[in-house]
């Protein structure tokens, strides 16, 4: 999967919000002041040439919506920056977040929790 640019990834995280939107309601997502919107309407064609996005046409209208789950770029995003920065050790990455974030005992406490989850359902599967 390409790795989109800090502007696509923006209007990417609109859309994904939005979930279907037209080319002014993800402009709109924008905090002031906003991009204009010939350079909104750019990204998403962009995007779209990438396949992260699609279109339906009504009239002259465009009406877009994502291609590629946000959750299945960010697993592959976060996969790269792990073999980039921590020798593709996701024990090493999550260290590091749970020490610079200095996480609340709760906090540790749920992720373990979902690790031992995990670790239970991974067990299961080998079985």
């Amino acid at each position: 999967m390409k790795k989109l640019t800090q502007a696509e990834e923006e209007i990417m995280q609109k859309l994904w919000q939005l979930e279907r939107a037209l080319v002014k309601d993800v402009q709109n997502l924008f905090a002031d002041p906003k991009p204009n919107y010939n350079t909104v309407a750019t990204v998403l064609k962009v995007l779209e040439k990438k396949g992260f996005v699609s279109h339906k046409t009504y009239g002259t209208t465009y009406e877009y919506y994502p291609l590629v789950l946000k959750d299945e770029y960010a697993r592959v995003q976060l996969g790269d920056f792990a073999r980039s920065y921590f020798n593709d050790s996701f024990p090493k990455l999550a260290a590091c977040f749970i020490q610079d974030k200095n996480m609340s005992v709760k906090e540790m406490d749920d992720l373990l929790k979902t690790l031992a989850i995990e670790l239970k359902k991974a067990k299961s599967s080998h079985e």
